[in-house]
């Protein structure tokens, strides 16, 4: 995809592809303007009444007209960033200055010759350098526009690109004007009073044809967008506007002086209309996505609030139902090692293993309890993620395992060095701790036990973390149920546990953006691998 293709956005009219309702729309004012052209061909040369006020209202409507659409063609251009559209604002800049200057040096308007020094034939021909350059910069755009798709978005300040553009087209109509006037004894004689001469034909001839060239070289740069459309309008209008005011009618103040001017003040409007409608469109879809996102946010504060609450009162809940769990079982026990205490020698061998059942029993019931209440924390407790030493949080969990398993002989293995790792130090080492842990107790029946943590890249080079037992192991048929709560693939007379602190592992590592998994052999022993994410 060339770098303009992805910049610019579908909705504008400089990008937006041209659907058959807008080309359908175009070719009906098209025709209009081409029927009242018809219609007004034979009476081209009927002299009408001199109305010198006709000349300043309109150029001043055809100058607002043309600085609102410049200003808002500079609008899209600071979005899109394409020399295109910065030439075509330029464009419309250029016509408003030469408007100006056309009005000042009218004969009869200000001064019986015009202003700034004009004289007979000042205003034809900046009437014929302003209907020359327009197609010409229309044609730079056509033409640069597809040179625009394979490059990339200008990097000059928009500021100084859109001062640069306006100082190039005022200077331009400023060169012209003085041409037109201070050097006008250089140029032909095409005016004659208020009649055109015989040269006046093949130099407004030549004119004529810039606007052809314009609208082929925007019909030949396809794709065809909203704005190439209309502008191609634009070229028909100004066709109409040169043939009625300087080809077919005879000098100034007849039907073809007035028509055709009111045909260059429509090519005016078209594309401001058009531009002026696209804007309505936007702000109004702009005000819509703004009170989507109102409401979108509206609603997650109050999910989020809600959430809140919910999340204290589980909270609340699960410490009520853990203290009300913990007192009877905190009386079941200690009932049972007064009982063991004092009653003990009194008991026979049947008595002591149903008491022993008992303690064993609570202490499990205690620990389930626990495990339950840090699997409710996970989705309430935020990440506080920084860099962690992974070798020396491994280091300290080991040195706890250690200690909770005091008096067996387990051989620890840290495969190192580990490195950093970024995530939440608290809950990397219940990780480690549940893991760990779980290897020491599937170890128990090893003399000495083996575990192992040690990191590896994956072949996509992402670093992963293990810890490897030489325990009992699983069969890998069941490691879909691994994970899951209450879960066991061991029978609980043989390795005690809740089945919860592996669930609680896979909870903490997505936390984190990661994944785990095992890999194991029955009586071989288990790895388990987890990442932390990117």
């Amino acid at each position: 995809m060339a770098p303009e293709e992805a910049n610019e956005q579908p909705y504008f009219l400089s990008s937006m592809p041209a659907g058959a309702r807008e080309r359908r729309l175009a070719l009906a004012v098209v025709a209009v303007s081409a029927l009242i052209f018809l219609a007004a061909v034979p009476f081209a040369k009927l002299q009408l009444a001199a109305v010198p006020a006709f000349i300043p209202i309109y150029e001043c409507a055809l100058v607002v007209n043309d600085l609102i659409t410049a200003a808002l063609l500079f609008g899209q251009y600071t979005i899109v960033r394409t020399r295109a559209m910065l030439v075509l604002a330029s464009a419309y800049v250029f016509t408003a200055f030469v408007a100006v200057f056309h009005a000042l040096t009218f004969p009869g308007l200000f001064a019986p010759t015009g202003l700034l020094g004009a004289g007979p034939q000042s205003t034809a021909w900046l009437y014929m350098f302003w209907h020359a350059g327009f197609p010409l910069l229309v044609i730079a755009y056509a033409r640069l526009k597809g040179a625009d798709r394979t490059r990339a978005p200008m990097q000059a300040s928009s500021p100084r690109a859109i001062l640069a553009a306006i100082v190039g087209a005022f200077g331009a109509a400023l060169l012209l004007a003085m041409l037109a006037t201070a050097g006008q004894d250089a140029l032909p004689a095409i005016m004659q009073a208020n009649r055109y001469t015989p040269a006046m034909i093949g130099i407004v001839s030549s004119v004529w044809v810039f606007s052809l060239l314009g609208l082929v070289a925007l019909w030949r740069e396809r794709p065809h967008t909203v704005l190439d459309l209309w502008l191609m309008v634009v070229m028909c209008a100004w066709v109409f506007d040169i043939a009625l005011s300087a080809v077919l009618n005879q000098g100034r103040y007849d039907v073809g002086f007035y028509a055709g001017r009111v045909y260059g003040l429509a090519a005016a409007t078209f594309v401001l209309l058009v531009l002026l409608l696209e804007n309505v469109v936007l702000h109004a879809r702009l005000a819509k996505a703004h009170a989507a996102e109102r409401r979108e946010r509206e609603l997650v504060q109050s999910k989020t609030a809600e959430l809140a609450a919910a999340n204290r009162e589980l909270e609340a809940f699960a410490y009520s139902v853990s203290h009300d769990l913990r007192a009877p079982l905190r009386a079941v026990d200690g009932y049972a090692r007064i009982l063991e205490e004092d009653y003990g020698d009194k008991l026979d061998a049947e008595g002591r293993r149903k008491i022993a059942v008992l303690c064993t029993s609570t202490r499990s019931m205690g620990k389930l309890i626990d495990d339950l209440l840090s699997l409710s924390r996970l989705a309430r407790q935020p990440l506080v993620t920084r860099r962690i030493a992974m070798d020396e949080l491994v280091g300290e969990t080991i040195d706890e395992v250690q200690h909770a398993i005091e008096g067996r002989r387990i051989e620890f293995k840290v495969e190192g060095p580990l490195g950093d790792a970024q995530g939440d130090p608290i809950l990397v080492k219940q990780v480690l701790r549940n893991l760990v842990g779980n290897a020491a107790k599937f170890t128990r029946d090893r003399q000495p036990g083996m575990i192992e943590v040690g990191t590896r890249r994956e072949p996509g080079g992402e670093k992963m973390y293990y810890v490897k037992d030489n325990g009992a192991g699983f069969d890998m048929e069941y490691a879909g149920k691994l994970f899951g709560v209450f879960q066991r693939l061991h029978h609980t007379d043989e390795y005690e546990g809740t089945g919860v602190g592996l669930a609680i592992v896979h909870r903490l590592v997505e936390r984190h953006g990661g994944r785990v998994w095992a890999d194991a052999r029955p009586g071989e022993g288990a790895t388990f691998f987890f990442t932390l994410g990117k």
